[in-house]
């Protein structure tokens, strides 16, 4: 009751200001503002998503920081990888060991929780000796909640949420 009243006054108030201000046509409903900031955020997390080397064109690959129109063609015709560490060995080809990592923060293989390598869990992005010990340590990950819950224990929801962009069941 006491947010319907809140929401009544709230909005009896940006009616007052917007006929106030001569501005009444342009006044908008509080829900189509969510509406597009979610929209606006949704697009946000999806250019930050991660693309998986298996999947990913030749197009979206040379779209990415670091990689060039070559190297995009040698990660296709390269598809599809077993793992991180194939793709990895793939971009050491051409690449430093600095360039390949920052490739990997936005082209990757995902991890298996439950099987991947110690080898494969260094490889992803900001990993540290701890982290790795940690994502170890709970195996097996019954499903991605046991992997929140626990990963969260050690570093904050922002990034558990990165981690997630790396790793698969």
């Amino acid at each position: 009751m006491r947010k319907l009243v809140l929401a009544a006054a709230l909005s009896g108030t940006m009616l007052t200001l917007a006929a106030c201000s001569g501005a009444a046509d342009e006044t908008t409903d509080a829900a189509d503002t969510a509406e597009v900031e979610a929209t606006e955020d949704a697009a946000a997390v999806e250019t930050a998503a991660v693309l998986d080397a298996n999947t990913a064109t030749a197009e979206q690959l040379a779209g990415t920081e670091g990689v060039s129109a070559e190297l995009a063609a040698a990660i296709v015709a390269g598809q599809p990888y077993a793992s991180v560490t194939d793709l990895n060995a793939k971009l050491l080809e051409t690449l430093s060991a600095e360039e390949a990592a920052a490739v990997l923060t936005s082209v990757f293989v995902p991890v298996n929780l439950n099987s991947g390598t110690e080898e494969e869990i260094r490889l992803i992005p900001g990993m540290t000796d701890k982290m790795v010990h940690e994502f170890e340590e709970y195996r097996p990950y019954a499903d991605m909640g046991v992997f929140d819950r626990e990963i969260g224990k050690y570093v904050d929801e922002a990034e558990v949420e990165r981690f997630k962009n790396y790793v698969t069941l």
